[in-house]
């Protein structure tokens, strides 16, 4: 996963070269909106090596949430990402729409280093329960909204609310943004490595370098003690936003939820709200109709109309986004 992943942003960032350097199509900027960035490859650019910086919009805790909206969100970046390369797109966005919002970095020796949430899930999982607590206390707010990718859009939250006594009451949603909910083949690597007897000794090796990689193999001993007893707790909202072509989490329908006692899930396909939507599995949380539906899931009473437009794997828009 680690090299597949790492070799798809490293091919997108050198075929986007040309296109970085004279601006991806981003949000206009006034005196009170911050610019949001749409282009998966640009943000990646950005944000990669300054991992212990948080995207722009995100940890003011001076910022108290309104009667609109009174959740603080925290976002939740994926396996080999950091708040600051996954969230240039979704923190200002939110932060201009009147959120708090916050982020922080986890599954890493260190909060600085660039690539992150490779450490087990469980771990991911308990220092989410300390952030929580954290932005809660700041805020003054009961319950925080959580919104991830990847890992940080299933596993790890869903983790943390099945596992902590103490996180019944403390989140009202879950928005996954193609979520490795319940494991993926890898295109069929984890299958064709079964077949051929090499997955055993690949997995005895990252089990000690990036453990977070074996347990969101389709199949795993994470995976299936996650899932027993249900996806979901009581009380809590889900939102998965799933892309058709996503070439990490596969198949994309290992995304998608299905509801408990007591919890609301509401699954979607990019595709069927816009067939021009190509958004791959690194593009999904840059990608203006992804974030269309992120912002109808924070406030499913005010929906915004998905506005349809072509955008590409890895480099987002063909057009500016109105």
């Amino acid at each position: 996963m680690r090299h597949r992943i790492v070799g798809a942003i490293a091919a997108g960032a050198i075929g986007i070269t040309g296109l970085v350097a004279v601006g991806a199509p981003n949000a206009g900027a006034t005196e009170t909106q911050r610019p949001v960035e749409y282009n998966f490859t640009a943000g990646f650019l950005k944000g990669f090596f300054k991992a212990g910086e948080a995207p722009p919009g995100a940890n003011d805790w001076n910022c108290r949430p309104s009667a609109e909206h009174p959740h603080p969100v925290v976002l939740i970046h994926g396996t080999l990402e950091n708040m600051n390369d996954n969230w240039r797109g979704a923190a200002p966005l939110l932060a201009n729409n009147g959120y708090c919002v916050f982020a922080f970095n986890y599954g890493a020796d260190s909060e600085t280093a660039p690539v992150q949430g490779t450490a087990r899930i469980e771990d991911g999982a308990a220092k989410l329960g300390t952030f929580v607590d954290k932005v809660r206390g700041a805020t003054g707010a009961a319950e925080v909204d959580l919104v991830g990718h990847s890992q940080g859009g299933g596993p790890m939250p869903r983790a943390y609310l099945k596992n902590d006594p103490s996180a019944a009451g403390k989140v009202d949603k879950l928005i996954g943004i193609t979520p490795s909910n319940h494991g993926t083949t890898l295109d069929g690597i984890t299958e064709l490595g079964r077949a051929l007897y090499l997955l055993q000794p690949a997995n005895a090796l990252l089990d000690k370098t990036a453990p977070a990689l074996v347990e969101q193999e389709i199949g795993s001993d994470f995976n299936k003690a996650l899932d027993a007893g249900g996806d979901t707790v009581p009380g809590v909202d889900y939102t998965v936003i799933a892309t058709k072509y996503d070439e990490v989490v596969t198949p994309y329908s290992n995304g998608f939820l299905t509801a408990g006692p007591g919890a609301t899930v509401k699954n979607i396909l990019l595709q069927d709200s816009c067939a021009k939507d190509f958004a791959d599995h690194l593009e999904a949380p840059y990608d203006p109709i992804t974030l269309t539906h992120v912002l109808n899931a924070l406030d499913p009473a005010h929906p915004r109309p998905v506005k349809c437009q072509t955008v590409l794997p890895l480099t987002g828009p063909t057009a500016p986004v109105q």
